[in-house]
């Protein structure tokens, strides 16, 4: 059955239909201010076709690991005249950094994790011990 409004826009149900959202998703956008609707019809949010466009962008957003904020940002948080270009680099200088430090942290966890499995302690204190011992000659190594 179609209806009226499928004729100059898309219903929730066939947005979901099309990029494998929920609507759940989708109305959670709406709230976040990443899509907006173009109107409701007998209750029914019926979207502009470019919405398509806007969820595959904020897909891949998301997929480059930014957070709804960041893509709200990038979305809103820039004049209009500023190019794309200029909008991601911007942001993935800032998101890049983060994603470094973080690998970094994660190589860090590693590295004390291989430790934990060669440990031949007979006691938790023992290994407490030991740490604070390493950390001490860490710290007062760097120390000038």
């Amino acid at each position: 059955m179609t209806s009226a409004f499928q004729d100059t826009g898309i219903s929730i149900g066939e947005v979901g239909r099309r990029t494998g959202l929920q609507s759940s998703a989708l109305r959670y956008y709406e709230r976040a201010g990443l899509i907006r609707v173009l109107r409701r019809d007998g209750g029914h949010r019926v979207y502009d076709p470019s919405v398509l466009e806007s969820l595959a962008l904020i897909r891949l957003a998301q997929d480059a690991g930014f957070t709804i904020r960041e893509v709200k940002a990038l979305l809103n948080g820039f004049d209009h005249a500023t190019p794309a270009s200029a909008r991601w680099q911007s942001l993935a200088q800032r998101k890049l950094e983060e994603i470094i430090a973080r690998i970094e942290r994660a190589q860090r966890m590693r590295d004390l994790l291989e430790r934990l499995l060669r440990c031949e302690c007979e006691t938790l204190g023992q290994c407490v011990r030991k740490r604070v011992a390493k950390l001490a000659r860490e710290a007062s190594a760097e120390r000038p």
